[in-house]
């Protein structure tokens, strides 16, 4: 990041300094020289954060979190929005029974009933989440995504086999060390 007189500077963007007026690639032209012969200085781009979560960064360097309760009711509303989203491509066997009384196939009602108790578990996580910064870390998480056990036990287990090869491997290295210190 550029910074002129603590302001930010943006390349391709034409600015004035001291009565002077440069042209829009006017940085992108310059030497690094050049550009602190005018009192410009090179700043690293501050942290990325999630501004889902928050607002930015304090002048400690700690994250400005917005308000938890806020928080709380708009990330609700969305497991709300797509269990009713996901709901709602099946409420016509819903329908038919009540019209008609054609029974719902299981796979059905077991879907929706998935679909209601990962729900329930998602709510419940978010109503008990401590403040901003854990709420964050549970919505990231992977736990949040997945709607179906199905998926959530493809994921598990696809963590299970990435560990595997590492604790192979470091029985392999543990037994190697025993081997070599026995033969010493």
């Amino acid at each position: 990041m550029l910074l002129l007189d603590g302001k930010p500077l943006s390349y391709d963007k034409a600015f004035t300094h001291e009565g002077i007026q440069y042209p829009s690639n006017w940085l992108r032209l310059s030497s690094l020289e050049q550009k602190e012969s005018i009192g410009i200085k090179v700043v690293p781009d501050p942290p990325a954060y999630d501004q889902r979560f928050a607002w930015g960064y304090l002048e400690d360097g700690s994250l400005n979190f917005k308000d938890h309760q806020q928080l709380i009711a708009g990330w609700v509303s969305k497991v709300k929005e797509s269990a009713g989203s996901m709901l709602s491509q099946t409420d016509w066997y819903i329908v038919r029974r009540a019209d008609t009384g054609t029974e719902v196939p299981p796979e059905i009602l077991d879907r929706r009933a998935e679909i209601r108790s990962f729900a329930n578990s998602k709510e419940q996580a978010i109503l008990a989440s401590a403040d901003s910064a854990a709420l964050r870390d549970y919505v990231t998480s992977p736990a949040f995504s997945f709607w179906s056990q199905e998926e959530l036990s493809a994921y598990e287990q696809s963590i299970a086999e990435s560990e595997e090869p590492l604790a192979y491997e470091q029985s392999i290295a543990e037994s190697e060390d025993v081997t070599t210190t026995e033969g010493q």
